[in-house]
C-alpha cells in the first residue's frame, strides 16, 4: 500500500489501484454518475454541455463515463465523442463498429499465419568442434 494525495480533495488515502482518488470522493463521484444517468434518461436530447451545467460536472467526467461505456446514448441523441481511430462520431466506447472489426480481423489474421518450422542439423561428426580465433 502506498499513501497519496487525493486528486480531488487533495486528502492523504491509502491508494490501493485504480483512480487516485480517496474512497469518499470516490463514492461523491459514483453519486453524481447516478444523477447524469437519471438526467440523461429523462432528457434523451439534451447536449453534453446541458447535462455537465445541470448536474455539477465537468464535460470531461462525461467523456470519460462514455469512453468507459459506463453512459451510453441512442443513435437520435446529440452526444456523442469522436472514435479513437478515425474520429468518426461515437456513443459509446473507444472505437467506432468498423474500427473495432478491423482490430479484430487484424488480430485473427495474426493468429492465422502458419508458423515457418525450420529444421536443425545436428553436428555430431568429428570435425565439427568448437573453434576459437587467434587474438595476436
Amino acid at each position: 500500500m502506498e499513501v497519496r494525495n487525493c486528486k480531488m480533495c487533495g486528502r492523504l488515502f491509502n491508494y490501493m489501484g485504480g483512480a487516485p482518488i480517496c474512497p469518499k470522493c470516490e463514492n461523491a463521484l459514483e453519486e453524481k454518475y447516478q444523477e447524469v444517468k437519471a438526467y440523461v434518461y429523462d432528457n434523451p436530447n439534451a447536449g453534453i454541455q446541458e447535462v455537465a451545467e445541470e448536474n455539477d460536472v465537468t464535460v470531461n467526467q462525461i467523456k470519460k463515463w462514455i469512453r468507459d461505456e459506463r453512459l451510453s446514448f441512442s443513435d437520435d441523441s446529440p452526444i456523442g465523442i469522436a472514435c479513437e481511430k478515425c474520429g468518426a462520431m461515437i456513443k459509446t466506447g473507444r472505437f467506432c463498429k468498423d474500427c473495432k472489426n478491423k482490430m479484430a480481423s487484424g488480430l485473427e489474421n495474426l493468429y492465422a499465419k502458419p508458423k515457418i518450422e525450420g529444421t536443425l542439423k545436428k553436428n555430431t561428426g568429428v570435425n565439427h568442434k568448437m573453434r576459437f580465433l587467434d587474438h595476436e
